[in-house]
């Protein structure tokens, strides 16, 4: 079958031999069909705390996320990444072709930042920020911006991308002078924390499924 070129791994033809593909993340169909593990999906909304990976392992023993959703029976992994020192939202699941469809650039995935910054910026740094900032593999697209408050010494903003670039926001704040003291990702395709506490977590309702399958397209 794979030699007849019936046989689609991730909507792209197979041409070797011995490919290899995960059940339970990757999509495979032949002739056109869909094969089905027969395992039920899981979307978790986690709301990582600081000091967890984001991955299903760690070659230095540090603690992953999937440690927090140890309860629950399928294999599930990270939509995405934040960073160690990060907290907020993050999608788990086992949908592989629904987290490849929000992590690819083309689909613009909102995700909005509560940003502790050093010091002030004016509205020339927060300009930057939202028309975008040369970084060292390019510019930034633009961004949407809202400076929240000031505290005794540094200030809040809040920062809404559509990339996923690594470190992303700290190196935009960090363009235009203002280091990120702390980070809190309070929304990723329009679903947000709600009640959940640094380490809880929650299944997705069917409706907030649909919402992220609407927002990509699928």
């Amino acid at each position: 079958m794979i030699l007849e070129g019936r046989v689609r791994l991730n909507r792209r033809v197979v041409g070797e031999l011995g490919t290899k593909a995960d059940p339970l993340t990757d999509r495979i169909e032949v002739d056109g069909r869909l094969i089905s593990t027969g395992a039920p999906r899981v979307y978790i909304l986690l709301n990582k705390p600081k000091g967890t990976i984001s991955s299903v392992t760690d070659p230095r023993k540090r603690p992953v996320v999937v440690d927090l959703v140890s309860r629950v029976k399928q294999k599930v992994f990270p939509v995405g990444r934040l960073d160690y020192d990060a907290e907020g939202v993050l999608l788990l699941t086992n949908d592989g072709e629904l987290a490849n469809r929000l992590t690819h650039p083309r689909h613009s995935v909102p995700k909005k930042y509560l940003v502790k910054v050093k010091d002030v910026p004016d509205e020339k740094d927060m300009k930057k920020l939202s028309r975008g900032v040369h970084l060292e593999d390019g510019r930034t697209l633009p961004a949407k911006v809202r400076f929240v408050r000031k505290t005794r010494e540094n200030s809040w903003i809040e920062l809404t991308v559509v990339e996923g670039r690594n470190r992303l926001v700290k190196r935009m704040c960090q363009a235009v002078g203002h280091p990120v003291m702390k980070l809190k990702r309070v929304e990723f395709a329009g679903l947000g924390l709600g009640g959940l506490k640094p380490g809880q977590w929650r299944y997705l309702t069917h409706a907030e499924v649909e919402r992220l399958r609407a927002v990509v397209g699928e």
